[in-house]
């Protein structure tokens, strides 16, 4: 077929790949002046001193090369004992730890160092946005399995059974859950390893909002019996330090698969920013304090947040991790997206339709609750009204 226009020279399966609906949504939030956001997922917190301090010492003693592939051998021994002491699983530095930049390259390069062709790539939702795109990027099938409200949005390990096939390879988790809040309990995952070692499932887990478990103890699936040789651990530290801009994340696993890994982050990537490195030297080493603190702020805002919203009819969980909330707004005799829209045009609080993180999302919004307690205050009284007006017709 000849080529007209620069259009046809894009592959097929990126042309197929929808844009985000987060960042598509978030273009429209731009243009409107005065908004209060409770979209876009990230603390308001500043990187706490320490660590920029980390970063402005390394630049000012010229630490401006490249390291290892790997990452700083001494960043790569701090995730290990960091990832020890608080998920149980222990990972030799020098080959079952690499250092990315971020969550979503350590995602996307073990999607791609493990997947051929076909292959199926199980995952719940909702989820966060870029599972699915990454798993067709990769050229394998993305195959959902919906959680639901009533289950506090856990995912069961019957509903994974049933989606299994011969062509069934990944396992793709990520407890706490980005949108909805949802965690796991040791004895669910249990279950789902079960599941895995019964059908021979490599499981990648993405557990970037552990530190913001509110309830509980968050447990690990690598830390159960028998799971870490066949778990590739995602990791990073966006959400508990509030280094979303450093761009900094890890994976952890079996010396072969993080062997797998390095080989395509070495070609694309060479390696993360060692200023970036450096910085998460110190809040491996001396960051516990602070994600404490911010804990406890984002565990008032929560509690805040869900009450209102509740209160107002729209039924919300109580997530026992991360920094959302996900209230159904069918009550409304709305759909997410003109929820969402309207919302935004009348009260100027900005949320994100829920169906931009899959179509189980569809009768939910996402509100983040990582924004200053006064403006969540007053952004709850304008969705009041809004719901209100919504229910008069």
């Amino acid at each position: 077929m000849p080529r007209t226009s620069p259009q046809d020279f894009v592959a097929d399966h990126v042309a197929g790949i929808p844009r985000s609906g987060i960042r598509d949504f978030f273009d429209i939030v731009q243009n409107t002046v005065g908004v209060i956001s409770l979209g876009v997922g990230e603390p308001d917190f500043a990187t706490p001193w320490h660590i920029r301090e980390a970063a402005i010492y390394a630049l000012e003693r010229g630490r401006t090369q490249y390291t290892s592939n790997l990452g700083l051998l001494k960043l790569r021994e701090c995730i290990s004992t960091y990832v020890e002491k608080h998920f149980d699983v222990r990972y030799d530095p020098k080959t079952q730890v690499l250092v990315a930049v971020g969550v979503s390259e350590a995602l996307d390069i073990a999607l791609r160092a493990v997947l051929n062709p076909g292959d199926e790539v199980i995952y719940h939702e909702p989820c966060y946005v870029s599972y699915a795109p990454s798993v067709v990027l990769a050229h394998a099938k993305p195959v959902p399995v919906s959680c639901r409200a009533e289950d506090g949005f856990a995912v069961t390990a019957r509903a994974i059974e049933a989606v299994v096939t011969p062509r069934s390879k990944v396992l793709l988790l990520s407890f706490p859950t980005n949108p909805t809040g949802g965690t796991m309990t040791r004895e669910q995952l249990l279950e789902i390893a079960a599941v895995a070692c019964r059908h021979n499932l490599l499981v990648l887990t993405d557990e970037i909002y552990s530190e913001l478990t509110f309830e509980g103890q968050h447990v690990s699936i690598a830390s159960l019996p028998g799971m870490a040789e066949r778990t590739i651990f995602l990791h990073g530290f966006s959400k508990a330090y509030a280094m979303t801009g450093f761009r900094i994340g890890y994976a952890c696993g079996p010396a072969p698969l993080i062997d797998a890994m390095m080989k395509i982050h070495q070609y694309a990537i060479m390696c993360a920013s060692i200023i970036a490195q450096e910085a998460a030297i110190e809040a491996l080493t001396n960051g516990d304090a602070a994600t404490a603190e911010m804990r406890e702020q984002y565990r008032l805002r929560r509690n805040f947040i869900v009450k209102s919203l509740n209160d107002m009819g729209l039924p919300c969980h109580l997530p026992r991790g991360s920094f959302y909330a996900f209230p159904k707004i069918t009550s409304s005799g709305l759909s997410s997206k003109e929820f969402a829209l309207r919302l935004l045009q009348e009260e100027k609080v900005a949320c994100v339709p829920g169906g931009a993180f899959g179509p189980s999302g569809d009768g939910f919004v996402r509100c983040c609750f990582a924004t200053a307690f006064e403006q969540i205050q007053i952004a709850m009284d304008r969705t009041a009204k809004f719901v209100e007006r919504c229910r008069k017709g």
